[in-house]
C-alpha cells in the first residue's frame, strides 16, 4: 500500500493577484517588488516615479485613489542617501501599496501634487526634515520648523542640539537667534542610581529589604 499525498493549492489572495498584475504591466519599470504578508512594496527609478504612481492611481485593478503619506529614510552611507517612501490606499479595493525611490542631497524628486493635492504638505515636510527638494512643487516652504531654522533635523548627521536656539530678548523686545550654548553648571549626574547598575551601593530604603531564606544557586 502506497501513501499518496495530494497537494492542494490555496487560492491566491487579492494582494497576490495585485502583485502579479503590477509585475505584468510594469515589469520593465520596477526595480524590485516585495510581497510580505499583506504588504506590497515596489521600488522604482527616480525618473519613473510620477509615471508609476499615475499608473497605480488610474489602472482599474489598482485604483490607488488616495495618498496616505510621504516620508523619507536617511542612509548616509549610500551614494543616494535618501529613500523617499509613498503610501497609497485603494478605497474601492481595500488594499495598500508602498512605493520607494532614492535620491541624494542635490537631485530633486518630481512633485506629485498634480496627481494628489494632499502631497503638498507631505512634500513640504520631507523638504523641511530631510532637505529633499521636490521639483515643480507649488509652495516649497518649510512647514514644521520656523523661518530662521538652519539645516534639516531628521538627517542622521544633524546634531541633536541643533545649530541655533531661539529666545525672547527683553531689551530688544523681539525674538533673537543665537548659537547653541550647552551650560554644564546645572547638570546633575546621579551615579548612585539603581538604573545605572550601581546596585552594590546601599541606598536609602535598602535596610527595609528582607533577604530570602533560600537563594537560587549562584546568587547571594
Amino acid at each position: 500500500m502506497t501513501d499518496s499525498t495530494e497537494i492542494v493549492e490555496l487560492p491566491k489572495t487579492e494582494i497576490q493577484l495585485l502583485s502579479e498584475h503590477i509585475a505584468a504591466k510594469r515589469s520593465d519599470k520596477i526595480l524590485s517588488q516585495i510581497l510580505h504578508g499583506d504588504e506590497l512594496t515596489i521600488a522604482v527609478k527616480r525618473d519613473l516615479l510620477v509615471e508609476t504612481i499615475k499608473f497605480l492611481r488610474d489602472d482599474k485593478k489598482c485604483a490607488f485613489n488616495q495618498l496616505m503619506d510621504i516620508t523619507a529614510v536617511d542612509y548616509p552611507q549610500n551614494a543616494e542617501r535618501f529613500e523617499i517612501v509613498y503610501h497609497l490606499l485603494s478605497l474601492s479595493k481595500n488594499h495598500r501599496i508602498r512605493v520607494k525611490t532614492t535620491t541624494d542631497e542635490e537631485v530633486p524628486i518630481d512633485t506629485i501634487t498634480d496627481l494628489y493635492p494632499t502631497a503638498n504638505w507631505f512634500e513640504r515636510e520631507v523638504w523641511d526634515m530631510y532637505g529633499v527638494f521636490f521639483a515643480g512643487h507649488p509652495d516649497p516652504r518649510r512647514i514644521l520648523t520656523d523661518y530662521g531654522f538652519e539645516g534639516h533635523p531628521l538627517r542622521k548627521d544633524f546634531p541633536l542640539t541643533g545649530f541655533v536656539e531661539l529666545r525672547y530678548d527683553q531689551q530688544q523686545k523681539r525674538c533673537v537667534y543665537e548659537p547653541v550654548k550647552l551650560t554644564q553648571d546645572f547638570r546633575a549626574f546621579d551615579f548612585l542610581s539603581p538604573w545605572e547598575g550601581m546596585t552594590d551601593v546601599q541606598l536609602p530604603g535598602d535596610e527595609k529589604a528582607v533577604k530570602p531564606k533560600f537563594m537560587p544557586e549562584g546568587k547571594k
